[in-house]
């Protein structure tokens, strides 16, 4: 077997279609575009790259053909928040061939510790969270927009390597067909009508205020998260530019009190059940698929991407104004049936408690 760096555009094709070859049996799997996955390799359009670097590989076997890739990345802002130096692999494919997994973790492993790491987290994102995160290990049904999905026996491969669980999330999933739990609808009725609330969904319009609003709240409530890093401009608008093409303003709601941001929701039409028809591509004809899948309604299902309340602001039932405000703007719609809460960590309890109030049942555990 040989591990080659992806460094042309022959690499770069390979890195991309080994998927056809991992999931050609598998109805479930959703191929990304190929052009989002670029874009995360790419320093002019993935920021993270400002500070810090990224590497990326394919393992080809005795015959010339690729059975797997795999990519390691160091991010400066976080790596040395840890006791440990860290740093993060990704984006890894592999027949079902241990050697082979082994080969392509070893190739990680030695090049961050060439780089002065000292763990190796993974797999995640050279990028936020809200995309190609994790492990899936239970719910191995189609995947929402930025969700991983991969093969069960990746589980063994991780943990006999050496990998164990630093953190669990779960994604729950809610039918929309159905009304919610009465005590919940009428404490969200409650908290939207007390005196000084203001709830309001996102409008493109007024792209910059909200993008404001929304890096005021994030870096106000994660601060104090492990290994917090606040989210700059750049970032906030990378991440609206990667859902411009598929967002509906009327699913991101924010919440004020007395005028100050408070909380918000971005929720967006799991674009997913349309990419799944485009095989990564975004030639014409693919747009062509795209436009008609969206013109025939294929969407039903939506996805809560993340959610936020300031510290001050929690425990005054703004989650579930939130939720009950867009839940009331689906109904207008008539055609999404259920959506993918995803995703509240093992160190969240509270908002798992949000997830459950909502009548939400387990979807998925990475």
């Amino acid at each position: 077997m040989k591990i080659i760096e992806v460094i042309d555009s022959s690499t770069r094709q390979q890195f991309l279609d080994i998927v056809e070859d991992i999931y050609k049996n598998d109805t479930n799997y959703v191929r990304p575009l190929d052009i989002e996955i670029e874009n995360i390799f790419n320093p002019k359009t993935n920021s993270f790259h400002a500070h810090g670097k990224a590497i990326r590989w394919i393992l080809q076997n005795d015959a010339g053909e690729t059975i797997g890739r795999v990519a390691a990345f160091i991010n400066d802002k976080k790596a040395h928040t840890f006791q440990q130096a860290t740093g993060g692999m990704g984006f890894f494919e592999c027949i079902n061939d241990k050697a082979a997994s082994n080969l392509l973790m070893d190739t990680c492993r030695n090049w961050l510790q060439a780089n002065g790491m000292e763990a190796m987290d993974g797999p995640i994102n050279f990028g936020e969270n809200d995309n190609f995160w994790g492990l899936l290990i239970y719910g191995f049904t189609h995947p929402a927009i930025g969700m991983n999905y991969n093969p069960p026996y990746y589980q063994e491969f991780f943990e006999s390597y050496g990998f164990s669980t630093y953190f669990e999330q779960v994604s729950n999933h809610l039918d929309l067909t159905k009304p919610m739990p009465e005590r919940f609808a009428k404490i969200a009725e409650w908290v939207s009508k007390k005196e000084g609330y203001r709830f309001e969904h996102f409008k493109l319009a007024q792209i910059e205020k909200y993008s404001k609003d929304f890096q005021n709240i994030y870096n106000n409530a994660w601060q104090f998260h492990e290994n917090f890093s606040p989210m700059d401009d750049i970032t906030v608008q990378e991440s609206l530019a990667k859902m411009k093409d598929f967002l509906d303003e009327r699913f991101i709601w924010f919440g004020y009190i007395n005028d100050d941001p408070a909380a918000f929701m971005v929720c967006i039409p799991d674009v997913n059940q349309i990419i799944k028809h485009m095989h990564g591509k975004t030639n014409l004809w693919a747009k062509l698929k795209f436009a008609y899948h969206r013109w025939r309604g294929t969407i039903d299902r939506l996805r809560v991407v993340i959610m936020g309340v300031k510290p001050a602001y929690q425990k005054l039932g703004l989650e579930s104004a939130l939720i009950m405000s867009a839940k009331k703007e689906v109904e207008k719609t008539k055609h999404y049936k259920e959506v993918e809460l995803s995703w509240v960590g093992d160190f969240n309890p509270k908002m798992r408690a949000l997830h459950e109030s909502t009548g939400a049942t387990l979807g998925k555990t990475h």
